[in-house]
């Protein structure tokens, strides 16, 4: 590995920075998204927050259909855009070909956004599936790149 693959003149890294960063950036998304949710719905799962409440009635609650939806759906990006993120940065160094890589970033950012609208909206399975496989193949394709590459 060199260290000339990790800079922004190498457009592989550059893509990466700005498919990664761009991923994450979707990731924070959802913890907001959760944050309006509680907030809209007076839902609050510490007794502390109960303060924030519109309505001084409320009590806490952990099981709101709603803001448990979009919590799930920001698990489920940290358990595939954080292995992305790891793995991708050392597929940058195995200097795979420009327009493989690119492919790759590209699949698996638009998996997530596509997973997170079918999450989202509730399409009917197996959409939600599809979008989560595509992007999760895509950092297998990437793992195994770097095992071939690295294989002592």
């Amino acid at each position: 590995m060199s260290i000339l693959y990790y800079t922004l003149n190498n457009s592989v890294f550059s893509n990466f920075a700005f498919y990664s960063t761009a991923s994450v950036v979707k990731m924070m998304g959802l913890s907001a998204l959760t944050t309006l949710k509680r907030m809209s719905k007076d839902v609050f799962a510490n007794p502390e927050d109960l303060s924030l409440a519109k309505n001084k009635s409320a009590v806490v609650v952990l099981n709101d259909p709603d803001v448990e939806r979009v919590r799930r759906n920001h698990l489920n990006d940290i358990e595939n855009i954080v292995p992305f993120v790891l793995v991708g940065l050392l597929y940058v160094g195995t200097n795979p070909d420009r327009d493989t890589a690119l492919w790759h970033f590209r699949i698996f950012f638009v998996s997530r956004v596509l997973h997170t609208l079918t999450y989202q909206l509730a399409l009917p399975q197996p959409s939600r599936f599809i979008a989560c496989l595509a992007g999760y193949l895509t950092t297998l394709s990437m793992a195994t790149r770097v095992l071939l590459t690295v294989r002592p």
